[in-house]
């Protein structure tokens, strides 16, 4: 396996789905979509491919705290009151709760070392634009075996993406007609501490 370690001082990681997040704590791990989307980013030959994962083989994220903001929204659509000259429409406004990860790591492994080396070179978004990620220096070579259970180097959350007895919903792909994404959560070490 060939690691691409990744980080930067914030990034909201918040991805948008029908799954809320008083069922599914989905800030800790990465969806589907959110890593197909990484994937597209570094790879943009793959957006004229079928919705898929190809390249990226495991990921891993880890962060030393989620500081809660809180946003005002709108809806699109405006609420209509009264009649004649006493009509009027209205936007009600909303409050959201929204985590913004500290100092996040995220590591992207491939099978290609060639493949690691183009993503070396670029930043990735985790959810919007402004969620910047900038590439370590070098490539880590390591083994499948210790990806998975090295406690020390690799610790964090991964959704693995596969369904089984583990498995949980957490949300609807928008990019592969509204499929329904499941995954069940490997945590490696302590994901969450200052590690700075």
């Amino acid at each position: 396996m060939h690691i691409v370690k990744y980080s930067g001082p914030f990034g909201f990681i918040k991805p948008w789905t029908a799954v809320r997040d008083e069922e599914v704590y989905s800030q800790q791990f990465l969806t589907p979509s959110i890593v197909g989307g990484i994937e597209r980013k570094l790879f943009p030959e793959l957006l004229s491919k079928e919705w898929g994962i190809y390249k990226i083989i495991g990921h891993r994220l880890r962060y030393s705290q989620i500081s809660q903001q809180q946003e005002q929204t709108q809806p699109r659509g405006w609420n209509e009151k009264g009649k004649g000259k006493k009509k009027e429409y209205t936007r009600p406004y909303s409050i959201l709760r929204r985590g913004v990860l500290v100092n996040p790591v995220l590591y992207l492994a491939f099978t290609s070392k060639e493949d690691a080396e183009i993503a070396s070179k670029q930043h990735i978004c985790l959810a919007r634009n402004e969620d910047i990620l900038y590439p370590d220096s070098g490539i880590i070579e390591t083994t499948q075996q210790d990806f998975e259970d090295n406690e020390e180097l690799f610790f964090g959350f991964e959704l693995v993406f596969e369904e089984n007895e583990n498995s949980f919903l957490v949300g609807y792909n928008r990019l592969n007609n509204g499929e329904p994404m499941h995954g069940w959560l490997r945590v490696v070490g302590n994901p969450v501490k200052n590690f700075m």
